[in-house]
């Protein structure tokens, strides 16, 4: 699957501006991160992007989360690697791959980075740095539902935390347009 293929995948299953959003930071990290441990680029943003089709079907079941997805994903050829990686990201398998882990780490820290940028004073995606994503990150009732030890998994691709947000912070600054911050 191509690229504009997987955008309009989720286009066609998520009707949420937000969530199409938060598929375009989860893809942009993954990218990155795979460039950074030398893997298959394209593979990793293609199970970024296509993560949470079902988010919205299964809302109100998040036990059923990604059961939706893997069914569209098998339908669609999808590679299994990429269709474990969904099924890790929402902790419905255990993560085997680092791309399993990634996806793990990755979800929860772009809600945790885009509630960061929108706490910031200028709120703009570019003027936010490491430091102000940790000092936000050591708040414990900040961005809640960013799991802080699912972040912290980014050990499991040998990544320290620091390096780990700093990765997917430039990620997602470079996409800052698309993502409205």
């Amino acid at each position: 699957m191509e690229r504009e293929e997987a955008l309009e995948t989720v286009q066609k299953y998520l009707k949420n501006k937000n969530l199409v959003k938060h598929s375009l930071a989860v893809e942009a990290c993954m990218k990155a991160l795979a460039l950074r441990l030398n893997q298959d680029v394209e593979k990793w943003g293609l199970a970024g992007i296509l993560h949470d089709l079902d988010y919205e079907i299964t809302e109100k079941s998040p036990e059923l989360h990604t059961t939706e997805t893997v069914k569209i994903l098998e339908e669609l050829g999808m590679d299994a690697d990429i269709i474990h990686a969904v099924k890790a990201h929402a902790a419905h398998v255990t993560c085997e791959s680092e791309m399993d882990w990634a996806i793990f780490s990755v979800d929860p820290l772009t809600g945790l980075i885009i509630a960061a940028t929108l706490m910031h004073p200028s709120k703009k995606l570019r003027e936010v740095d490491v430091g102000f994503v940790q000092r936000r990150y050591k708040e414990k009732s900040f961005a809640r539902g960013a799991n802080r030890e699912d972040i912290e998994q980014s050990k499991n691709i040998g990544l320290e935390l620091d390096e780990f947000i700093s990765i997917c912070l430039e990620a997602m600054q470079g996409i800052d347009k698309d993502l409205g911050l």
